[in-house]
């Protein structure tokens, strides 16, 4: 049995995704990132009572800190594991859709290309909630266009590790989720292309994933299970793309530690089968 998070939650954040992630919690999208605007408080997807709020060590990475949160929500149903925010919630405080958490703590769960976000799981009531995993399937309540892209495009934005290009371009920002298309309408594709151990669809199940004109995988339900590929940006191998569903603007990103690419360059990232 799968959760729905609401459209009036999604609509809180600009980006989401369930599969761009490494860890175990994700597996099968039973967890989601939610992105929400740089430098606000995080708002809540979720509405209910506080049951408890942890400090949990996270791995050391040079540029974030050791430590993250666990807040535990009784929503109903459901318990909700929430991580990512330095709370300004405590135990038996009541929350709703849309309340300020707190503001967002950059861990060292995170990759060096992504963004600030907050972690949403379910669990069953009557399940351990302080595993790192064993939550139940997530859905969204959210039809995500479906966006053709040739693999080509100009940065519009870089860092250290990773560059967003132009294209595929957002058809009307701000009022609905698109995302990547799996090839031949086939929903979209989320996740770390092939740098994270599969991937997902979203508004699609079963059947082979095509990125930019290449089979990059094939999926079982709405999990993708991805072919051994390379991605390169101007002929040099990076790690991949990661890949999401965005409702504020779009653009393929390209990440890696040997992204090398400006703001202004011209950029044609090709996939090759191994």
């Amino acid at each position: 049995m799968a959760v729905t998070l609401s459209a009036d939650a999604l609509a809180r954040y600009r980006r989401f995704s369930l599969y761009n992630s490494p860890f175990a919690a994700h597996d099968e999208g039973r967890a989601i990132d939610l992105y929400h605007e740089p430098g606000e408080p995080v708002p809540s997807p979720v509405s209910g009572t506080v049951l408890d709020v942890r400090r949990v060590r996270a791995p050391p990475k040079p540029y974030a800190v050791e430590h993250d949160y666990l807040v535990l929500v009784d929503a109903g149903e459901w318990t909700a594991r929430l991580m990512h925010v330095d709370p300004d919630v405590e135990v038996g405080d009541r929350v709703a859709v849309g309340d300020p958490l707190g503001p967002s703590i950059r861990a060292g769960f995170f990759a060096p290309w992504v963004p600030d976000h907050l972690h949403l799981e379910f669990r069953d009531p009557d399940a351990d909630p302080y595993r790192a995993s064993g939550s139940v399937p997530l859905a969204v309540d959210a039809d995500v266009e479906a966006l053709d892209w040739d693999g080509t495009g100009t940065v519009v934005e870089a860092g250290e590790t990773w560059a967003r290009l132009d294209a595929p371009a957002h058809p009307a920002p701000g009022e609905r989720f698109v995302g990547l298309a799996s090839g031949a309408g086939r929903g979209v594709v989320d996740g770390g292309l092939p740098h994270y151990d599969g991937g997902g669809l979203v508004g699609a199940q079963s059947g082979p994933v095509a990125v930019a004109g290449t089979k990059v995988g094939e999926a079982t339900g709405r999990t993708v299970t991805w072919s051994d590929v390379t991605v390169s940006a101007n002929g040099d191998p990076v790690t991949g793309l990661a890949l999401c569903c965005a409702r504020d603007r779009f653009g393929a990103k390209v990440v890696g530690e040997a992204v090398d690419l400006a703001v202004g360059e011209d950029v044609t990232v090709t996939i090759e089968r191994r």
